[in-house]
């Protein structure tokens, strides 16, 4: 009992020293901030003032990482929804509302100066611009149903506004197909021939200058035929 007494009256004596030893440090840093203080000022109201920039730096950088996040999230709702319309919603458009259409498409694929001309005297041209690789275009518009098809006599049409406007390139933009002697005349004389199975890869994201890839292709196949009698007939 003896020696447990000691070992606890050891314990307390030394708590009384540590809570001492505090004490005084505590006291020497007071007295020793008051008589520094002329000199230590300075310095603590410099900290301060780094510490308020530095955080006012750091949430004018999260703001605009923010607000800059939200345009570009706001800009690809835009693209998406510009880009990746239905088919089906572009069957009910109105031939002006497809000639708008047409024209967002290729400013999407970086085509300057896209403006629409069409009219009752139009020459044959809904849409003029330039291409990305910097030759001139003109563009005819039809937004025909599906089961239609579009004769010889219209691309010839767009023929004659290619030399009338001075362009370097003709593009037919069709909802529908064109007919077996219209696409022979597109491709021997070097009007891109856009049908309605090339629209929808345009309209899903393949640029309009890949289309020159596959011109007069996709339309003619047996294959073909049997999927869009299954769909429209």
């Amino acid at each position: 009992m003896t020696a447990v007494r000691k070992r606890r009256g050891a314990a307390a004596r030394k708590r009384r020293e540590q809570q001492l030893r505090s004490v005084i440090a505590g006291g020497v840093s007071v007295v020793v901030l008051v008589v520094f203080w002329g000199a230590i000022w300075p310095y603590l109201v410099g900290a301060l003032v780094l510490g308020g920039v530095a955080g006012g730096g750091w949430w004018l950088w999260r703001t605009d990482r923010f607000i800059r996040g939200g345009d570009r999230q706001w800009r690809y709702d835009e693209a998406v929804k510009t880009g990746h319309r239905m088919l089906a919603e572009v069957d009910a458009m109105t031939g002006t509302e497809f000639e708008d259409f047409v024209v967002e498409l290729c400013r999407r694929d970086g085509c300057t100066d896209v403006r629409r001309v069409g009219g009752s005297h139009d020459n044959g041209a809904d849409v003029l611009g330039v291409l990305p690789d910097g030759r001139s275009m003109v563009i005819q518009c039809k937004r025909y149903t599906p089961k239609s098809r579009i004769p010889s006599r219209e691309v010839r049409d767009l023929l004659g506004a290619r030399v009338h406007f001075k362009v370097d390139v003709a593009i037919f933009v069709t909802t529908t197909y064109f007919s077996g002697p219209a696409e022979k005349f597109a491709t021997e004389n070097d009007i891109l021939a856009v049908h309605r199975d090339h629209l929808g890869l345009w309209n899903n994201g393949a640029s309009l200058l890949s289309l020159a890839t596959v011109n007069g292709l996709g339309q003619g196949d047996r294959q073909h035929r049997a999927r869009w009698k299954a769909t429209y007939e």
